[in-house]
């Protein structure tokens, strides 16, 4: 009886490895796949001065997906295949998401091969993910990371993944071992090792259901949000805003991975939805954790809030005796004056 369910078994087993193994793919596959799909970006002025380089993919027929700010300000510009010599003019805009950083363009190419999503939001930490594009014009950089974090933006999210990404490979594609999107690459924090960031591909599938007739770029002028998801990541640490005095949550004498910092307000007009990346170093000085904190509620001019979060409790073991091991780093803030204050401020949504 043992013989024959081992005999019954031993095909099913087989089956089953045949079709994940399927579905896997290698590197070299998935290289080869992505290529065919991406595209290098030139955007230039209305003098046909070049502006920016990015990087894009195909997401249906003659349509790609960048990020809004590789194509901010720009007159024109041409898309090519990694990898080939043929130039596609940049005919319009058919999409754009300025919160988070994407755009849809159509391009004169015919034939294209669009590159299958993935679900990010099934995305786990330790995933091994693979970032595309041209960083400082290198068409057909591949490159191999993991999802290190998925962090929470206000209400939105970012996949931070080590795989390498430089200037130039904004709008670039981030696969899985399927081959497939999860992500866009647009930023990385450039005082860290491997902190790099891709907007969750979900997104960009939910900008794709409102595309519309193509808008030629040099009358769709299209520009930021006010707060970008992702606006000047590792910026603007002095520049009003500033973040300081940790301390840790020991309720027992003992580390639990809470923890609070001040953020102060230092300029003349009242401030509010501030984005801070609190980075934790090692005790070689480099990063070992970074922690994205939103505050929602209003920072009167002059005047400090304290803010509460939470990292690993291990962070604080390593951190806590050195002075220099914690940095904050303000991403983004919003300006309260009379044109968008209200006149009840403490009844502002968020308020903390």
């Amino acid at each position: 009886m043992k013989t024959r369910w081992l005999r019954l078994l031993c095909p099913m087993f087989l089956m089953v490895l045949a079709a994940n193994s399927a579905h896997a793919q290698s590197a070299q596959e998935i290289a080869r796949k992505a290529f065919g799909s991406t595209l290098l970006l030139v955007m230039e002025d209305a003098n046909k001065q070049v502006l920016s380089l990015g990087s894009g993919f195909f997401v249906g027929d003659g349509e790609i997906a960048t990020n809004l700010h590789v194509v901010e300000g720009a007159a024109r510009g041409y898309a090519k295949l990694v990898g080939q010599q043929a130039k596609y003019d940049i005919q319009g805009i058919t999409a754009v998401d300025p919160q988070r950083d994407l755009v849809v363009l159509k391009i004169s190419a015919t034939h294209s091969q669009p590159l299958p999503f993935g679900n990010s939001d099934a995305v786990q930490v330790g995933e091994t993910v693979y970032a595309v594009g041209n960083p400082q014009g290198l068409e057909g950089t591949f490159s191999q990371g993991i999802v290190s974090s998925v962090r929470e933006v206000g209400a939105n999210k970012l996949l931070q993944i080590t795989a390498p990404i430089s200037p130039g490979s904004s709008g670039g594609p981030v696969l899985n071992g399927k081959a497939e999107v999860i992500g866009v690459s647009v930023a990385t924090f450039r005082a860290g090792q491997n902190l790099n960031f891709a907007i969750p591909a979900n997104y960009l599938k939910a900008l794709l259901g409102k595309r519309g007739p193509a808008k030629p770029l040099a009358q769709a002028k299209p520009a930021k949000a006010q707060r970008s998801l992702v606006a000047d990541l590792g910026g603007r640490s002095s520049q009003g805003v500033v973040g300081g005095q940790l301390a840790w949550d020991m309720p027992d004498n003992q580390f639990h991975g809470g923890y609070s910092f001040s953020l102060r307000n230092q300029l003349r007009e009242n401030v509010r939805n501030v984005y801070c990346l609190v980075v934790f170093h090692g005790a070689q000085g480099k990063p070992i954790e970074v922690d994205l904190v939103r505050f929602g509620g209003l920072i009167p001019a002059g005047l400090a809030k304290r803010v509460t979060s939470e990292v690993h409790p291990s962070i604080g073991v390593l951190t806590k005796w050195r002075e220099s091991a914690v940095e904050f780093r303000i991403l983004d803030f919003e300006l309260v004056n009379e044109a968008n204050s209200d006149k009840k401020p403490w009844q502002l949504p968020g308020l903390q």
